[in-house]
């Protein structure tokens, strides 16, 4: 009987979220995702140690020995998987356009030093007002960006404004928020905010006629991955990817192009007008300033890491 990873992978392209080797040997998805979270679990395994040993004996600096890890992570991901690989921007350049600008660009040619191939990067970037500016001028140059920490509608329309190649919109991180404030709600299967928002999303795009791609992440259950079935793209766990693989049964596609209507584009929203919805949404500004916090911390702990290796 068919297992539902692989009906799954029926209609939604299957993400690993993971810097793990093996994980992804194991599970075979058509791209991968990383980000300064899952470097520092990479890091710390015996062979991602060997390589962090490496990127310092390398390189002049901390900050660029971080650089070459995550590079060369990502480079043996992307000899694992035929699609996309996404290597993150230091988060402490979130709130920095030409920052964040220089810093993909030092990411690309470090990918091109270390032979891999540029058209299958994706340079991962906050879904920061000054994040997503960063993206549309990337994506100008024909570098294909990853826009993550999306947790508001706002957000997801700037980023198609921008063009940006691809959105990560958390799931499980807006799950979260909402049952910390609303313990008593049931936010079980369709009643999740988190796949809700998704669901939105994609919606939007595809009346819309964007080419951005939605990619759902920051999965907590199979439940939301299975009411996202027909999404773009989903990025998802190993522990996660094991129960789809020992689960059987009918996986009903959620998400089918086929339904919708096109309708006109939104007007780009202004610089005023993003801030101002953003600012609306609690659950948005909150959950985006958290994570850009915890990978930032995870950063540090990362250089850290490479100190002590010197």
């Amino acid at each position: 009987m068919t297992t539902k990873l692989d009906a799954l992978r029926q209609m939604t392209t299957v993400v690993a979220d993971t810097g793990d080797l093996e994980a992804i040997k194991q599970w075979k998805p058509e791209d991968a995702t990383t980000n300064p979270s899952l470097i520092l679990k990479a890091a710390e395994t015996p062979e991602g140690l060997e390589r962090a040993k490496e990127a310092v004996a390398t390189t002049s600096s901390i900050e660029a020995a971080g650089d070459h890890l995550a590079v060369s992570i990502g480079a043996a991901i992307q000899s694992l998987v035929p699609g996309y690989v996404s290597t993150e921007v230091d988060a402490r350049l979130s709130f920095d356009t030409q920052a964040t600008i220089a810093k993909a660009h030092q990411l690309v040619e470090l990918y091109q030093q270390a032979g891999a191939d540029t058209d299958r990067l994706l340079i991962k970037i906050a879904s920061t007002w000054e994040g997503i500016q960063a993206a549309a001028a990337l994506e100008k140059e024909g570098i294909k960006c990853n826009l993550t920490l999306l947790f508001g509608f706002e957000q997801a329309q700037a980023c198609a404004d921008a063009g940006a190649f691809l959105i990560s919109p958390f799931v499980g991180r807006i799950l979260d928020w909402h049952k910390a404030n609303q313990p008593n709600r049931d936010f079980s299967g369709a009643n999740d905010p988190g796949v809700q928002s998704v669901q939105r999303i994609w919606q939007h795009y595809k009346r819309s006629g964007y080419n951005t791609v939605v990619m759902g992440a920051s999965f907590r259950n199979t439940s939301e991955i299975e009411h996202l079935a027909g999404c773009d793209r989903l990025t998802i766990g190993p522990a996660l990817l094991e129960q789809l693989a020992n689960e059987t049964g009918d996986l009903a596609r959620q998400l089918d192009p086929t339904q919708i209507t096109s309708t006109a584009a939104d007007p780009a929203l202004t610089q005023s007008q993003f801030r101002w919805q953003h600012n609306q949404d609690a659950m948005a500004v909150e959950k985006l300033s958290q994570g850009i916090r915890a990978f930032a911390a995870d950063q540090v702990k990362l250089e850290d890491l490479l100190t002590s290796l010197r």
